[in-house]
């Protein structure tokens, strides 16, 4: 039914669908059939019954369906109550009663104009029941119209009563192909919102996702599955800029200016930030080097790969964070640690040998006590302030070069026992020592000795007096163990977790203002990996901490 309306539209030159139509033209075109109709009928009366132009129920027949036509056109309906256009079909019926009155039984075909208003109620939509009994008792209308005036029978009422059966069920069809067509235009329209709403909230986001990306001080590239780049923002754009090679040309990501983490060496095509993504690897913080010369910036990379429903691979998402001032500034630092490191142990060197050889000439001359212990606090001082020196030039140099040898843990457990039976005498603390069996193996006595002093000085500093700190050695899984145990202040979860770190020293020290810098549990740890062992703590706050080195027997060390 509707594609007849929009053939009907097309064919009036009308490009909208029948209901974008307003209320005014709808009741014209809706009554334009039976106008039409009319019109072709016309001629068929002249021929086959002239003197039908004489019959006044004809004309007026003819008549009201002309002025029905008009008021379908002229008449503002909207401003109407609804649905008051019903008063042109419902009319229609008595026009249509009046010309079938005046031609029959000439013309009997014209009792199949009631079609007309019988669709029109259908469909309007409006009362269905309501336009049912209209249809029906419009329809018994024009078949009895003939009657009147008449002497009739029973059987003249229900000889033509098939029409308005007919009628009925052409209303009940039309009725139901309406509503089913008004359904389905519902669920379009709801559709076609819906459709308008996902396309207007999918383009905010891309502008909100375009705004944010362009905001962001991060450049951020998204790969499609076939390697080509979906996406660039404007600060990632800023950096592409600086990888290109001058000369014009198509160039890939193999031809741009990308350099390791020391900012010479070239990186290999294979290691190149997209060409690892594309490969649905996912990395972060990835340092690379990109650009050459005064512009050369410094980027970490991380990347992700994106799925598809069924779990394939669908491209990747690569962003690049500009670390070039970081980076530079580390740099410096460490470069300013090991020069002043330098500068400082060559005179430290000199102090302490001078301050050795003043003690032993005030020992040799009898001098004052107050002296002799003067120097020897002044040479205290002086070889912990080379100590410190020492662990600033491991910091500054980032690794740790061996001498390995065989050599026995016991031995060495005993010196860095005799070493800090001073500072435990005078701080109140027993040290005990539980050497175990005497376990050997290749290691450098030197670093070896100075992870045992580091854990054992700590033990001892940041135990209370009167406490007990315990050093054990002992054999498992192939590996010497050494253990350093204390009763002092202990570490929370999150303490433990960044003990190792350059610098780091815990809330409690800190309040405490126990000196140190936070170097030598990091310069240990970098000890025992060099070694290829590890180590561990167990710790909990007020109770203590105890610190487990594995050194592996069978390691070998490279010189």
């Amino acid at each position: 039914m509707s594609s007849l309306k929009g053939r009907a539209l097309s064919f009036l030159g009308i490009r909208r669908d029948f209901h974008e139509l307003d209320l005014r033209l709808r009741v014209a075109l809706s009554q334009l059939p039976l106008f039409a109709a009319v019109l072709f009928s016309l001629p068929l009366v002249h021929a086959v019954k002239p003197e039908a132009y004489a019959d006044a129920d004809f004309l007026a027949g003819v008549c009201l369906v002309m002025v029905l036509s008009a008021a379908a056109i002229a008449l503002p309906w909207d401003n109407f109550f609804q649905p008051a256009y019903w008063v042109i079909p419902i009319l229609d019926f008595f026009a249509i009663a009046l010309l079938f009155r005046g031609v029959q039984p000439d013309v009997a075909g014209m009792v199949v104009l009631a079609v007309f208003p019988v669709l029109w109620l259908a469909w309007s939509g409006f009362a269905p029941r309501s336009a049912s009994i209209i249809s029906v008792a419009g329809s018994l209308l024009i078949i009895w119209a003939p009657l009147y005036g008449t002497d009739p029978v029973a059987a003249d009422f229900i000889r033509p009563i098939l029409i308005p059966l007919v009628m009925l069920a052409v209303h009940k069809s039309a009725a139901v192909m309406t509503q089913d067509a008004a359904g389905q235009q519902r669920a379009l329209e709801e559709k076609d919102l819906a459709l308008k709403q996902s396309l207007a909230d999918s383009r905010r986001r891309a502008e909100l996702l375009d705004a944010v990306l362009d905001t962001i001080d991060v450049g951020v590239i998204v790969q499609a599955r076939d390697g080509h780049v979906m996406l660039m923002n404007n600060r990632q754009l800023a950096t592409h800029k600086l990888a290109v090679p001058e000369e014009a040309g198509n160039w890939t990501e193999a031809d741009m200016f990308i350099y390791g983490p020391d900012g010479f060496t070239p990186l290999p095509a294979e290691e190149r930030p997209l060409a690892r993504a594309m490969r649905r690897e996912a990395f972060s913080d990835c340092l690379v080097w990109v650009g050459r010369g005064a512009e050369q910036r410094a980027l970490t990379v991380s990347a992700r790969p994106l799925g598809c429903e069924n779990g394939g691979f669908n491209g990747s998402v690569v962003a690049f964070g500009d670390v070039t001032d970081m980076v530079r500034a580390l740099r410096a630092k460490e470069d300013f640690v090991a020069s002043v490191s330098h500068e400082l142990r060559t005179p430290l060197t000199s102090i302490i040998g001078y301050l050795d050889l003043a003690i032993g000439e005030a020992e040799d001359d009898g001098l004052s006590t107050s002296l002799r212990t003067s120097l020897t606090v002044a040479m205290r001082n002086a070889e912990r302030l080379l100590v410190l020196v020492a662990d600033l030039l491991t910091t500054a140099s980032g690794s740790v070069h061996l001498d390995p040898a065989d050599l026995s843990l016991r031995e060495l457990v005993g010196s860095a026992a005799d070493s800090a039976a001073p500072r435990a005498l005078a701080a109140g603390i027993r040290l005990q020592i539980r050497p175990g069996e005497d376990i050997r193996g290749r290691f450098d006595a030197v670093r070896v000795q100075q992870v045992l002093d580091n854990l054992i000085s700590n033990a001892i500093k940041y135990s209370p007096a009167g406490s007990t700190v315990t050093v054990q050695v002992k054999r498992a899984d192939g590996s010497a163990v050494l253990e350093v145990s204390d009763e002092g202040m202990g570490m929370t979860e999150a303490e433990q977790a960044e003990i190792f770190n350059r610098f780091f020293r815990t809330a409690a020290v800190k309040k405490a203002a126990i000196p140190g810098v936070g170097l030598g549990l990091g310069i240990t740890r970098d000890i025992v990996e060099a070694h290829g062992g590890k180590i561990t703590l167990t710790s909990a706050p007020g109770v203590g901490t105890t610190f487990r080195v594995e050194l592996p027997l069978e390691h070998v060390v490279q010189r």
